[in-house]
């Protein structure tokens, strides 16, 4: 199961120590400060913490702000955290569902199928009256092999190709996937042929995951706005379309991927996202709406 809601965690880490899943906390902010200092004042117990910044993700460039780590500095972080091959692995952060969305993504990406993020994250753990622990947990190493490749993802070549073939989504809010706005990237507006679908859309005001049929509404209705959709008789023809998804640096939309994962519908994600794609002067820049 990609969600694991409080109750179930609780009983799973007071169980036998062998069998409790690897919990790994991964509070983040966009722009930092690194949630380290925030996890060592308090996080789950037994929980060990990944920059996701850092550890995470690869070092920024042309590759986008949060680009793939490369595969061998990944399985380092992961083996530090005490993440075993074929065992449990539950993420968290604070509760906006971005940081534990990416990990788990990047999780299944490099062959770990048994993850999970927890439901409400650190904010439901709280509210649930479940104990804290303060301090660095450190973890009995563990021996995952990264085997990239578990999850499809997009390069700047294939979004292009998915906003004319299939349903490209862009997770950004409304006025920076319209270009009027555009905060932290140095170009603003979207892919050609790319539909936005705000990952606002997707979440509840906790920021959890709204329910499988509200998400599977929303897509669809936005779906129905992508040109190959229109092409091909619209709303009713949209589930049999590739999707992918990208926002600002490939965290938000990883939370999309997630949210239509657990609805039943699978996509991939451009990594390297805006970032990556408006570094590249020669590729081609929409502004306002889909028509």
């Amino acid at each position: 199961m990609a969600l694991i809601d409080v109750p179930t965690l609780a009983r799973a880490l007071a169980g036998p120590l062998p069998h409790r899943p690897t919990v790994i906390d991964v509070r983040w902010k966009l722009g930092g400060p690194p949630g380290r200092d925030e996890y060592l004042a308090g996080h789950l117990p037994g929980a060990t913490f990944l920059d996701l910044d850092a550890e995470v993700a690869g070092p920024p460039g042309r590759g986008g702000r949060h680009p793939l780590p490369e595969p061998g500095a990944l399985q380092a972080a992961l083996r530090r955290a005490g993440v075993r091959a074929g065992h449990p692995v539950v993420v968290y952060d604070a509760g906006d569902g971005l940081g534990s969305a990416r990990l788990w993504w990047t999780l299944r990406w490099a062959g770990h199928r048994d993850v999970s993020v927890l439901d409400g994250g650190l904010a439901a753990w709280v509210a649930a009256g479940q104990p804290l622990e303060a301090g660095e947990v450190v973890a009995t190493p563990g021996d995952i092999v990264v085997n990239p490749g578990g999850m499809p993802v997009l390069d700047a070549d294939g979004a292009a190709e998915l906003a004319r073939t299939g349903v490209l989504l862009d997770a950004r809010t409304p006025v920076r996937y319209r270009g009027e706005q555009e905060p932290i990237d140095p170009v603003a507006g979207h892919i050609p042929g790319a539909v936005n679908l705000p990952a606002a859309t997707l979440v509840d005001e906790s920021g959890r995951l709204r329910p499988a049929a509200e998400v599977v509404a929303a897509f669809e209705a936005a779906a129905a706005r992508a040109p190959a959709a229109q092409a091909t008789a619209g709303a009713g023809a949209v589930r049999s379309l590739p999707v992918g998804a990208y926002c600002g640096s490939g965290v938000t939309a990883a939370q999309t991927v997630l949210a239509l994962h657990v609805a039943g519908i699978e996509a991939s994600l451009y990594v390297g996202s805006w970032s990556e794609w408006c570094a590249d002067g020669s590729r081609p820049v929409a502004r306002g709406e889909q028509p």
